[in-house]
């Protein structure tokens, strides 16, 4: 088994405590279900939010969906002019038989511009 890296970035509509945790939670799903992991797999995640989203943790998501066990971080974004707004972006390390070639990195929302390159 090996360990790969999975990146993915999501775009929140509002800066609010609810729509953080939606958004975080939606992107962590999809991940795991687009590369056919589990909690298990999941070695480590950090989050990072742009400037923009201060109302929760997204690591909190996280917390919910049933990774209690999983080192999380939190991290704010650099404030680069004209960058996409309420973004939240995730990477991680799993365990997994995967190649890397066949990992499935996830742009979700207004987020996909990021990489109009990866397979929706």
């Amino acid at each position: 088994m090996a360990v790969r890296a999975v990146r993915g970035a999501i775009q929140a509509d509002t800066d609010t405590r609810e729509e953080i945790l939606q958004r975080s939670a939606e992107l962590v799903a999809a991940v795991l279900e687009r590369n056919g992991l589990t909690a298990d797999d999941v070695i480590s995640i950090v989050f990072t939010a742009t400037p923009d989203l201060t109302a929760e943790f997204p690591a909190y998501a996280a917390r919910l969906l049933g990774l209690t066990d999983v080192p999380l971080l939190c991290a704010s974004e650099i404030a680069v002019p004209g960058a996409l707004p309420r973004t939240l972006r995730r990477g991680g390390d799993v365990e997994t038989d995967r190649s890397r070639a066949q990992l499935r990195h996830v742009y979700l929302r207004g987020a996909a511009a990021l990489r109009t390159d990866l397979p929706r």
